[in-house]
């Protein structure tokens, strides 16, 4: 009887410590679950935009492999050039913006938005409108009836329209003309041939150095300045682990980068994000944390295409942007 009952108190506690051990014992890291099984390769059609460092960043800091991804980064000049990989399948993700996701899905979805890639802020414009420097316009009023450079159809031409309504101008005082390459309209521009024009940052300080005046950019309005991060939807219907991730490790690349922006700039030297005159004095923009454009902002896009005759019905917002993988 005392044996058996010396056996049953020993089962007891060893029981009790296993329990403890385990209760004890360290959390698997969020990678385990957030990792694919098997290495997935993804690639990502990238033009030479600041947009696309917290994912080159993510690759030099070895977050990729970390999260058993392998991240290919296909090149391109435009957004043209962009748009004609994803659809022949030879990229799976890009930067782009709620303009072309419109284009994309208006028939079908093609593409999904997962997550904002860069935002204007209150302190850190991303669009700028420029006044050639022999033009003498330096105010918003100055602007009525101006012909802008422009690349029609695309967020450009969508940033210019609400900056300047914004601002209170009407649609019948603004005067756009067509100027698709940035580098065009740069020249153009400092040349004095262009009045004014819209450039994405950071062209426009080059344009800036340059000569050029800024009458008005999108730290003043910053729910119209951003562009986002988007893969086909097949592909992340066969991979969502790998989308997922991939956004775990651009999420550790950003916060990498706002906690100490000065960090890349030999980055930025090879990855040609930046104009070599400017180096040395253009400051790494914030990146914003995991989040999606919001309804709002997408039904905004939609109003403005319909009014520019680019679209003709709704594309649906809960199809198009899709936030369940984010960290």
């Amino acid at each position: 009887m005392q044996a058996n009952s010396f056996i049953r108190r020993s089962v007891i506690v060893l029981g009790l410590l296993a329990t403890l051990l385990a209760a004890c014992a360290p959390t698997p890291p969020a990678e385990s679950t957030t990792a694919p099984v098997e290495p997935v390769t993804l690639k990502i059609a990238v033009l030479p935009i600041m947009d696309n460092l917290p994912m080159y960043v993510a690759e030099q800091e070895g977050l990729f492999e970390a999260y058993n991804l392998k991240v290919e980064f296909i090149p391109v000049a435009s957004a043209a050039e962009r748009d004609q990989v994803i659809a022949s399948g030879q990229a799976d993700g890009m930067i782009n913006e709620v303009v072309s996701a419109h284009l994309y899905n208006k028939d079908q979805i093609q593409i999904q938005i997962v997550r904002f890639s860069r935002t204007a802020t209150s302190a850190s414009p991303q669009y700028y409108i420029l006044a050639s420097g022999q033009s003498g316009i330096t105010t918003v009023e100055g602007l009525k009836g101006i012909e802008i450079g422009i690349s029609q159809g695309t967020v450009i031409e969508y940033i210019t329209d609400r900056l300047l309504q914004a601002e209170g101008l009407s649609s019948g005082d603004i005067k756009t003309i067509a100027v698709p390459s940035i580098a065009d309209r740069m020249s153009l521009l400092s040349a004095g041939e262009l009045n004014a024009a819209t450039l994405p940052d950071p062209l426009s300080f080059l344009a800036i150095q340059q000569g050029a005046v800024i009458v008005l950019d999108d730290s003043k309005h910053p729910e119209f300045g951003y562009s986002t991060l988007s893969f086909r939807k097949q592909v992340i219907d066969q991979n969502p682990a790998a989308i997922r991730a991939f956004l775990a490790a651009v999420e550790e690349a950003t916060k990498m980068i706002n906690n100490d922006p000065t960090k890349w700039e030999t980055l930025l030297v090879e990855r040609q994000l930046v104009p070599q005159p400017l180096m040395g004095t253009y400051q790494v923009p914030p990146y914003p944390n995991a989040s999606v454009p919001s309804q709002a902002q997408w039904e905004d896009v939609s109003a403005w295409m319909k009014e520019k005759g680019l679209l003709e019905q709704d594309v649906s917002y809960s199809d198009s942007v899709n936030a369940s993988f984010l960290p």
